[in-house]
């Protein structure tokens, strides 16, 4: 019966942080919007009981900011004659990831005594891992692939012409940006965490983890690679061994470490001269690095793409597109860059993106008041979105969602 709760949890778990639709509900029905609703619902029944309604003080101001940034939003829509309302409703997006987040955390209370960063990590990774599996299972087997595709809608019909793996849910930089966040997590637990640091098991399994979700999250997503390198570079710093002062426990993380790596070098090395279908993955996953290699150049397709036609920027005379957008974002051709600056520009000049950069300034902050400990990971998080906007126009804001929701429980549970 455990067993059978942590799959329930996991999969819950994994159904907010991969949200998807199903393809016998309307196509604005998905898991995530589902979930808010439950959210909503519990919620209520709770204040009800309660006789009180509880709100952390620090995400009154973050509501604040999202109202902010929905009011520009809204505005230059209306001065363009816009009819985009991408981020004129941000308040409803905010919203829905509030609840559906407070639904996710109330799930894994009923279950265990104590939801921390820890614990959240926990189901983050195995959904991560899972996915990862998932997305292999359904490129090889056909059978998987039809029964998937016949009832999750997740724009399989153009992942299937571009050739990309997916998952459920999980696919593209949407995938990339939430396998990034979790190797940050990864790392935080790896270097705050003391019972993983003596729990030999536990310390393979997540160092496994790790790999696994770095070697297949790229071959999903080769944003991947942002959430790698940040996370690599919070281990070097979050440990110490630049300074050549470290603990013990952290001295068998690097030997275990590279232990797996040389394992999964030498695997790797192996498949790959001897089965075609994980040569083409790891040339697709890791084409810089061949690149690098082969011709003594790091780079790749999309990156050659981003740098020479993606970086559009409204004209330098036109003040008005440069303070307050044009309302396009939904019309890709429109603007015709995936850059996630150029884009917000283009949607509400650089009044709505410096708005929404504080606003993800002050999560990074508030959160890591709300959990104590992990002010070094918030930073790289907080790096994490600046760079993913370097390539694509995303929102990191469901991880901060279910840590102001276990930020809110601690406080109500004391």
């Amino acid at each position: 019966m455990r067993l059978i709760k942590y799959f329930l949890l996991g999969t819950i778990v994994s159904m907010y942080f991969f949200s998807f639709g199903f393809t016998f509900l309307p196509e604005q029905i998905n898991t995530k919007l589902i979930f808010a609703v439950l959210g909503v619902c519990l919620a209520v029944f709770r204040s009800i009981q309660a006789g009180v309604v509880e709100i952390n003080s620090k995400l009154i101001a973050a509501i604040c900011f999202a109202v902010v940034f929905s009011a520009i939003g809204y505005f230059s829509m209306d001065y363009n004659y816009s009819s985009d309302s991408s981020y004129a409703t941000y308040i409803i997006s905010f919203s829905v990831w509030m609840f559906a987040g407070y639904f996710v955390i109330i799930c894994l209370g009923t279950v265990h005594d104590k939801v921390d960063f820890v614990l959240l990590t926990y189901y983050l990774v195995a959904a991560c891992v899972a996915q990862c599996f998932l997305a292999l299972v359904i490129d090889n087997s056909p059978i998987v692939k039809t029964v998937v595709d016949r009832y999750i809608e997740q724009g399989q019909t153009f992942l299937n012409d571009i050739g990309r793996l997916y998952g459920v849910g999980a696919s593209l930089d949407n995938a990339g940006v939430r396998f990034s966040i979790v190797l940050l997590m990864l790392s935080a637990v790896l270097i705050n965490s003391w019972k993983v640091q003596k729990d030999t098991l536990m310390l393979l399994l997540f160092l496994s983890a790790f790999i696994v979700i770095i070697t297949v999250g790229n071959i999903i997503a080769r944003t991947t690679s942002a959430g790698a390198a940040l996370a690599l570079i919070y281990l070097f710093f979050g440990t110490g061994v630049w300074r050549f002062l470290m603990k013990k426990q952290l001295v068998k993380l690097y030997l275990f470490f590279v232990l797996i790596l040389v394992i999964v070098a030498f695997l790797a090395n192996y498949l790959y001269k001897t089965n075609d279908v994980f040569h083409d993955y790891m040339r697709f996953a890791f084409e810089g690095f061949f690149n690098w290699m082969e011709k003594g150049e790091w780079k790749t397709s999309s990156t050659d793409r981003l740098n020479s036609v993606m970086w559009i920027w409204p004209d330098a005379n036109d003040y008005k597109t440069w303070l307050i957008g044009k309302a396009t974002f939904d019309d890709w051709h429109a603007v015709g860059t995936d850059i996630g600056y150029c884009r917000f520009v283009f949607y509400n000049g650089l009044l709505g993106l410096f708005t929404f950069s504080l606003f993800f300034v002050y999560n990074a902050w508030a959160c890591s008041q709300l959990l104590p400990g992990y002010a070094l990971f918030f930073l790289f998080l907080l790096a994490l979105g600046f760079v993913i906007w370097l390539k694509v126009a995303t929102d990191l804001f469901l991880i901060y969602a279910l840590f102001y929701n276990i930020g809110n429980r601690e406080r109500s549970t004391r």
